[in-house]
């Protein structure tokens, strides 16, 4: 049985590698490969390069062409590199292929966030999840990882032991799989009893990519004490609490963030926690606005919530790290008057997006604060009038 428990040890030295393909730029990889990186430091390894190449689409057996694999292997033997991390998913023959070239630990982006979920997983429902994952990743994958056991021998009488391994892990592998959903249903089963035990509370939900502040923001409208952290996929469990704005009630639930290319095996692991997403009737989208890309981040986090079937409830746009925009854009010349104009033009651009539903605020500063409690205290009375229209309700 191959070994998928192995974990990044700290301070390993590692190389990005990414694909131009023809309906891509150079600029959008290259952000691709920064997000890359940021998961590797997450995980405890430090970039020392990144390669690009540029190609229709990847090779089918070593992904980059032969001699871009070439220049990459002996980098990593003169660099004393220790980890290769492609920012694509590669199949086992893939995965083969370039290890037996690059003689190093080779493995892709699905692998390395899933080794930063099984890092971070703390409860028991986290753990059974992560683990699920990782053999709904593996199983694929085996029929190449163990392409070596088929080649041995050759002659009569040594054909055939390396498939019969194939099928034993494979075997096995399912079996897993089986047994991980089971205690997943049972915990699923646990978890909607708690949820209904909470009764008639309106419920909403922070959501949004994954360190946007979420937490920070959590523990500033709940103060309460939920653990954040400047790293990616600081939180997987979902976190609960009862907030109380003017004598209105209602639950604030704290999410797993998202990221463009999560492996689907993930989502599809991740379901039971993302039912606080389903069930919520107010999302709070969070967006790190002094991120470059925080409108491709918008798109990755709205069409996650497509997939979850969550896109048509109501939804608050919380532009956050305000202050983090404002040191990265304003240099010290600009006079407050163009400092106003360029905040009105980014507040009237928004507010156009989502008809109005949006703030602009700072956790960490608790810019904007006041007006924000507002704003949920507003949609969550709205949503207590209209579905409990004849209850009397003491605000």
């Amino acid at each position: 049985m191959i070994d998928q428990n192995k974990k990044i040890k700290t301070d390993e030295r590692a190389v990005l590698v990414g694909v131009i393909q023809k309906d891509q730029t150079i600029e959008q990889v290259n952000e691709y490969l920064e997000e890359l990186a940021f998961l590797a430091e997450t995980a405890g390894a430090n970039t020392i390069n990144k390669f690009t190449q540029k190609l229709e689409r990847p090779d089918s057996k070593t992904f980059v062409g032969k001699g871009k694999l070439e220049e990459i292997a002996n980098y990593v033997k003169n660099k004393n590199i220790d980890l290769v991390i492609f920012d694509d998913e590669l199949t086992g023959s893939q995965l083969l292929n370039i290890s037996n070239e690059l003689k190093v630990v080779t493995i892709d982006r699905s692998d390395l966030i899933l080794d930063i979920f099984a890092r971070r997983a703390r409860t028991a429902q986290a753990k059974v999840q992560v683990e699920l994952a990782q053999y709904q990743y593996l199983l694929p994958r085996l029929r190449g990882m163990w392409k070596h056991l088929e080649r041995q021998g050759g002659g009569i009488g040594t054909r055939g032991p390396g498939e019969t391994e194939i099928e034993t892990d494979r075997r096995i592998v399912k079996d897993k799989i089986s047994l991980l959903r089971k205690r997943l249903v049972e915990i699923d089963k646990q978890n909607f009893t708690q949820r209904k035990e909470r009764g008639e509370f309106i419920r909403v939900a922070l959501v949004g990519y994954t360190n946007v502040g979420k937490s920070t923001l959590m523990n500033t409208l709940s103060k309460s004490d939920v653990f954040a952290e400047n790293k990616l996929f600081a939180t997987l469990d979902t976190t609960t609490r009862k907030i109380v704005f003017e004598n209105t009630p209602f639950l604030l639930s704290d999410t797993v963030g998202f990221i463009r290319k999560l492996p689907h095996h993930l989502i599809e692991s991740f379901k039971s926690t993302l039912d606080e997403v389903r069930e919520a009737d107010i999302l709070l989208h969070v967006v790190d606005v002094s991120h470059p890309q925080h409108e491709d981040q918008i798109g990755t986090v709205n069409k996650t919530l497509q997939e979850l079937k969550a896109f048509d409830k109501p939804i608050l746009t919380i532009f956050n790290k305000i202050d983090l925009y404002e040191e990265r854009n304003f240099d010290d010349w600009l006079s407050d008057d163009i400092k106003e104009d360029i905040h009105r033009e980014l507040q009237q651009k928004w507010n156009n997006i989502t008809e109005g539903n949006c703030i602009f605020t700072s956790a960490t500063q608790k810019t904007n604060l006041d007006e924000l409690r507002a704003f949920i205290l507003k949609k969550v009375r709205e949503i207590y009038q209209v579905r409990y229209p004849y209850r009397t309700i003491q605000y």
